[in-house]
């Protein structure tokens, strides 16, 4: 063998050792990069997300001049402590004792499936957080990969009065409100910390389908959801079911 094969060979040798690490290097750096702005928000608030931006530049795109995005935070102390249950009540009532995923949730909704119903998602507020705020909308399986990853990170990270939090101020409440500051103010003319029971019921009833369902103008069905979502928030026990993760019993009721 001539001096030259036995370069390129070890070089060979040396290269089928070093893709493995660079692929572990690469891994890493794609881990740390998603996780930084995670760690972040923990404690920043956060200026947009990725539902908004998309919603804007829909907007835009399609020539809708009349279209406006309102979005304000609001921090968890000028919030009524309404909302939290009203939305843990309406969307994730496990959301306190769940580690992101409701599996009994998804379970029924698979069966369900199965037997020819409509598919329905059973996304938890976690969940819901880690779409609205990084994803977006989409039921491919590349998503959920991903929200499922973006949801351990906001589970590990966050404690569960921020992610709370964030979902209040991030979820869509109508075509373009963002949050519950700007739909308090939007349909109620009051600040977030002085919405009532009912008021914060009728923001959770439009959830599922904001840019269809309407809390200014409700319709029989939202106004009926609205009143089982009050019955469901009653059965709970009000803002004390979320005491012992966001500290709601000692702002009062």
């Amino acid at each position: 063998m001539t001096a030259a094969k036995r370069r390129r060979k070890s070089r060979g040798r040396r290269w089928r050792w070093r893709w493995p690490l660079l692929a572990a290097a690469a891994l890493a750096a794609i881990v740390l990069a998603s996780a930084l702005p995670v760690v972040a928000l923990r404690w920043v608030r956060p200026l947009t997300s990725s539902f908004m931006v998309q919603r804007s530049l829909g907007a835009w795109w399609n020539g809708e001049r009349e279209f406006r995005l309102r979005y304000h935070w609001v921090g968890w102390d000028a919030i009524s402590p309404q909302a939290g249950i009203a939305v843990v009540a309406a969307e994730d009532q496990k959301f306190p004792t769940h580690s992101g995923f409701d599996i009994e949730a998804i379970e029924d909704a698979r069966r369900e499936h199965e037997e020819g119903g409509r598919l329905r998602g059973a996304s938890t507020i976690s969940q819901q957080v880690a779409k609205n705020l990084f994803l977006w909308p989409g039921r491919t399986w590349v998503r959920k990969g991903l929200e499922a990853y973006f949801t351990v990170l906001i589970e590990r990270l966050w404690p569960k009065r921020r992610i709370l939090e964030i979902y209040l101020n991030v979820a869509e409440f109508g075509p373009g409100v963002y949050g519950v500051g700007a739909a308090s103010e939007a349909y109620f003319q009051k600040p977030a910390a002085r919405l009532t029971a009912e008021e914060c019921a009728l923001l959770a009833a439009v959830l599922p389908a904001p840019r269809r369902l309407h809390a200014g103008q409700p319709s029989a069905y939202v106004r009926e959801r609205r009143g089982w979502i009050l019955g469901q928030m009653s059965h709970l026990g009000g803002p004390a079911y979320l005491q012992g993760i966001t500290g709601a019993g000692k702002r009062g009721r």
